[in-house]
């Protein structure tokens, strides 16, 4: 993925201007498309060109809906919603989602109504030629919008492009079977306006579980939690990262919380100023809040303990499905050892704490031994 889509800071201020100028080009287009669509089709009694006039007009009310939403998620927090109405977005996606599908089932049952009792078209030169240019404007039209929204991270520009581009293919497939029938005399019509429903039903089905993905939760991206690492790998004092996790309030809103691993010789006062430095460098790199830092305290004075350390990471990582050990720390007058262990889906978080418990009950008899289970996030 492209650096560019984590540019955050700059394309937040034009995103909300870039949303609305997009869907209202997309608006006009679809409505022009429609009516000559429409009015074609009627002419020359095309039920797939009617079809497509209408997949036209879901495309405008789409993009109306992606407006509502981007003025509705653009809200600022308040003490109701304090982290902003940003996932408003998401819900517009589903609306759109919802548009496309209500679409492909209503346009199923017209072309099976055209199957059962057919009537031929009539198509003339102009009428393909309009219907040719129609796909070359839906197809630019298409590529704009994803193009527009990949560039600022907004899910119903991408879901509405999309939508837009898989539309130029079906009409597409309306000037062929229109060449097909001048040609040949074969009518095509209601096959091609069902292939047409049913690809309109597997779109919005798509869409609408991909929006659903969002508003669950997924798994951050790989480069911006390198990216966030790395920023914070950069300073000296810090010993590893651990436990990053990115809170989505809606696209290109995130919170962040993680852990680092610090030396224990230093004070409360050091800790404190380096982590107001980390937010800053954070957030002023990436637009991502870090709302939560905790700390791992490294032992550095004490050879046992760093004896202890070693044999711990060695035993614990021979397991395949222990993918890190962090936050390891031992107290060899107290008799305490702790640590965190990144589990795999692939076990029983339980099974995995009765066996690590066990080995190090074993190894360490005498000390007191907490183990926490990490998520592999």
């Amino acid at each position: 993925m492209k650096k560019d889509n984590y540019d955050i800071l700059e394309l937040s201020e034009n995103r909300g201007k870039t949303i609305v100028r997009t869907s209202i080009i997309g608006i006009l287009t679809n409505v022009l498309l429609a009516a000559f669509k429409a009015t074609l089709g009627i002419l020359v009694n095309s039920i797939a060109l009617v079809l497509d006039a209408v997949n036209n007009l879901s495309d405008a009310l789409s993009s109306v809906v992606t407006i509502i939403g981007e003025k509705l998620s653009s809200k600022a927090p308040d003490k109701r919603h304090p982290m902003g109405y940003g996932r408003i977005e998401y819900i517009s996606s589903m609306i759109i989602s919802a548009l496309v599908l209500y679409a492909g089932i209503t346009s199923l049952v017209e072309s099976v109504k055209k199957i059962l009792n057919p009537s031929p078209a009539s198509y003339t030169k102009l009428s393909i030629i309009v219907i040719g240019i129609a796909v070359v404007i839906k197809f630019i039209l298409g590529k704009y919008v994803k193009s527009q929204g990949k560039k600022i991270n907004s899910t119903a520009l991408i879901a509405s492009g999309s939508d837009s581009l898989f539309n130029s293919i079906l009409s597409l497939s309306v000037f062929i079977s229109a060449i097909i029938f001048m040609t040949w005399e074969i009518s095509l019509e209601a096959y091609v306006g069902t292939i047409i429903s049913i690809f309109m039903i597997k779109a919005g089905i798509e869409m609408m579980l991909s929006t659903i993905d969002d508003l669950i939760g997924h798994r951050a991206d790989r480069y911006m939690v390198k990216k966030i690492a790395d920023l914070i790998n950069e300073e000296e004092q810090v010993l590893g990262v651990y436990d990053l996790a990115l809170f989505n309030y809606g696209p290109n809103r995130y919170y962040c919380s993680l852990h680092v691993e610090l030396p224990d010789t230093m004070s409360v006062s050091d800790v404190d100023k380096l982590t107001r430095k980390l937010q800053y460098k954070v957030y002023k790199n990436t637009g991502i809040i870090l709302i939560a830092l905790g700390v791992y305290s490294f032992n550095t004075k004490n050879k046992k303990a760093t004896e202890i350390r070693k044999t711990v990471e060695k035993k614990i990582l021979n397991y395949d499905w222990a993918l890190q050990v962090h936050g390891l720390y031992a107290d060899t007058e107290k008799k305490t050892l702790r640590f965190d262990v990144v589990l795999s889906f692939d076990i029983n978080r339980e099974d995995a704490l009765k066996i690590l418990r066990n080995d190090f009950e074993k190894l360490y008899p005498d000390y007191e031994i907490q183990i926490v289970p990490d998520l592999d996030l």
